[in-house]
């Protein structure tokens, strides 16, 4: 293990992710308003489902914790010594298990959002699929086949190819499963406030175009970006610029629908969902990473144009 010297921005950027990643865990596993909750809300069998499925979720969130821990951990002490690639696969491996048990343990909330214990009418069922069953049930069983699968294919001993192929196939699920869960708390406020609402606000408005339409595209893009890298042999054969553009686009979606609410104000269902209920809010830290990314593609072929040029 050798020291370490060289601080880049692509460094920093991961340092201040891995942080996010376990200052919103932290916050999010330590905060008790959910305790008692089935007790406030619903009526009847509707209360035994929310006290299932906030009791099955919770371990999760403790695995996602002792991950962020590890990753924060691992970011630091990696910028000051170098970690060797077979140290960094087992801590690598770690984290993404730990992720995979987390989205696994979502898997009661999609179930009961596509079967509820209790059907009040049409438009709740139809509230409650968008916004609970349909999104939950997706990323509970996309995401964490990709991670089981890429942590076991991590290793110094293996091909890149295959634990890249399961890396872009995950990422197209993560995306996705934001773009779902997030549409569908847009969705269900304008069932129950009418379209008229989104167009009340300009930041409304950009809120809910970037949701259902810009998600949706990254969304395609990145599905593009897997199928068009799915056969790279290292990670040098794969489009820095191109991850760079996915990571920064998601990040400012969430930093968006924050600086809204910071520079606006107010309350509604949507601030409610984003940033009461939303544990992937630390994604707004996720530009720092990605326009590093994107700026050393750029400097890489601005070398190469000059080495060119004079050769």
């Amino acid at each position: 293990m050798t020291e370490n010297k060289t601080v880049t921005p692509l460094k920093v950027g991961l340092l201040i992710v891995a942080s996010s990643y376990f200052l919103f865990t932290l916050h999010a596993l330590f905060t008790t308003q959910w305790l008692g909750e089935w007790n406030r809300i619903g009526g009847g069998t509707f209360n035994f489902g929310v006290f299932i499925t906030d009791i099955s979720a919770f371990p999760g969130l403790i695995t996602r914790f002792i991950g962020s821990l590890i990753a924060l951990i691992a970011v630091a002490y990696g910028i000051k010594k170098s970690l060797s690639p077979a140290r960094t696969n087992k801590l690598l491996k770690a984290i993404l298990i730990l992720e995979a048990i987390y989205w696994l343990t979502l898997l009661p909330s999609g179930i009961w959002g596509i079967w509820p214990s209790q059907v009040f009418n049409l438009t709740f069922y139809l509230s409650f699929f968008l916004s609970t069953g349909l999104p939950c049930t997706v990323a509970s069983i996309g995401i964490p086949i990709c991670l089981f699968a890429l942590a076991k294919n991590l290793s110094v001993n293996k091909p890149e190819k295959k634990a890249i192929k399961w890396a872009l196939i995950a990422g197209v699920f993560y995306v996705v499963a934001f773009w779902l869960n997030n549409s569908g708390m847009w969705l269900i406020t304008i069932m129950e406030k009418g379209f008229g609402y989104v167009l009340g606000k300009p930041e409304f408005t950009i809120s809910f175009a970037t949701t259902l339409f810009g998600l949706l595209a990254l969304s395609i893009y990145t599905a593009y970006f897997a199928k068009k890298s799915i056969g790279a042999e290292s990670l040098q054969d794969l489009r820095f610029g191109a991850v760079g553009a996915i990571l920064t686009s998601l990040g400012l979606f969430y930093l968006w629908n924050y600086l809204t609410w910071i520079f606006f104000g107010g309350w509604n269902a949507w601030y409610a969902w984003i940033l009461g209920h939303n544990l992937d809010l630390w994604l707004l830290s996720l530009p720092l990473v990605g326009l590093p990314l994107l700026f050393y593609v750029k400097q890489t072929k601005q070398i190469n144009h000059t080495e060119t040029k004079n050769a």
